[in-house]
């Protein structure tokens, strides 16, 4: 009954020793991000959302600079409300939105018009993914 522990054992380390390569090279990154394009869980690091805009938008590296600074200052302003115990979960949520909203509008604002225009479509169908995973919006929502 040992042996026969034990050769399934060996098997089982084997087959684990042949899969792990190929999970490796098949996409590493889905570990820190948890999934496709950062979604399920963890959203994407404000360098990979630069990279991104950049690659969308064709960003000069005046605007990407400005672009990072922005995500940045959004990132603190949502791990700060994250923090934030005093609020109901949807004064969090509006707050969150007010976030967004506002750095919405200033990375538009640091685009040209050709640019602005690529980057309202982003954000209309990032819009529709959202009401695809959260449902329809709340009044909050529509104003």
């Amino acid at each position: 009954m040992r042996k026969r522990a034990i050769t399934y054992l060996q098997v089982a380390l084997v087959v684990a020793a042949f899969a792990l390569p190929s999970f490796a090279q098949s996409g590493g990154e889905t570990d820190r991000k948890g999934g496709r394009n950062g979604h399920m869980g963890m959203p994407p690091s404000v360098d990979d959302h630069v990279k991104h805009l950049t690659k969308e938008l064709n960003l000069t590296e005046d605007q990407q600079a400005k672009v990072k600074s922005i995500l940045e200052e959004q990132q603190k302003q949502m791990a700060a409300l994250r923090q934030d115990s005093t609020l109901s979960p949807e004064d969090r949520r509006a707050k969150f939105q007010e976030i967004h909203q506002k750095t919405s509008q200033e990375i538009r604002e640091a685009l040209n018009k050709d640019q602005q225009r690529k980057f309202d479509e982003l954000e209309s169908k990032r819009k529709g993914r959202m009401k695809e995973h959260h449902g329809p919006p709340s009044q909050s929502d529509q104003q």
